[in-house]
């Protein structure tokens, strides 16, 4: 279902207000939008952004998570309810996300990626390391290096990550 002109509009204002940090700006927007294309999967991408922004991870993940129900073959809701999740420090539950959905999105770099991170928050450094692996073979050893060196997720490999 395409989204009426007034409706696009009120999107488009809450995607800037939120790119300029204003998620209570964009939220209003949002509100503006009406009542029954809110759940529409771009609004729900918007309003995900907001809760983030916000900081309210458990309905980030609750958007998310129907985002990823609405669009099962879209990787974006699966990504970003496990990272919610993984924000709630409910990393188990990441993994739980993103594990079943790996080989479905053989192309997408950031679900091993991220579940390198995961695995790694939650002490499995092995498993950590073959998905980081994963990732670095989709995106390159370059571009996964310099991103793994930045991630407080991944600190506790940070020696043998730079070694590669």
């Amino acid at each position: 279902m395409k989204l009426g002109l007034n409706d696009q509009r009120h999107l488009d204002a809450a995607e800037g207000w939120l790119e300029l940090g204003n998620y209570l700006e964009a939220n209003e927007e949002l509100e503006q939008i009406t009542p029954t294309m809110r759940a529409h999967p771009l609004v729900l991408r918007v309003r995900w952004g907001i809760y983030a922004k916000a900081e309210k991870w458990e309905m980030a993940a609750e958007v998310a998570r129907a985002i990823a129900e609405m669009l099962p073959s879209n990787s974006w809701g699966w990504l970003q309810w496990a990272f919610s999740l993984h924000e709630m420090d409910r990393t188990e539950e990441a993994h739980g996300v993103l594990l079943p959905i790996a080989d479905k999105f053989p192309d997408e770099s950031m679900i091993p990626y991220n579940l390198a991170c995961y695995c790694c928050r939650i002490g499995k450094k092995a498993e950590a390391w073959r998905w980081l692996e994963r990732a670095i073979d989709l995106e390159g050893k370059k571009e996964i290096r310099l991103i793994a060196l930045n991630d407080p997720d991944l600190e506790p490999m940070w020696a043998d990550i730079s070694e590669i």
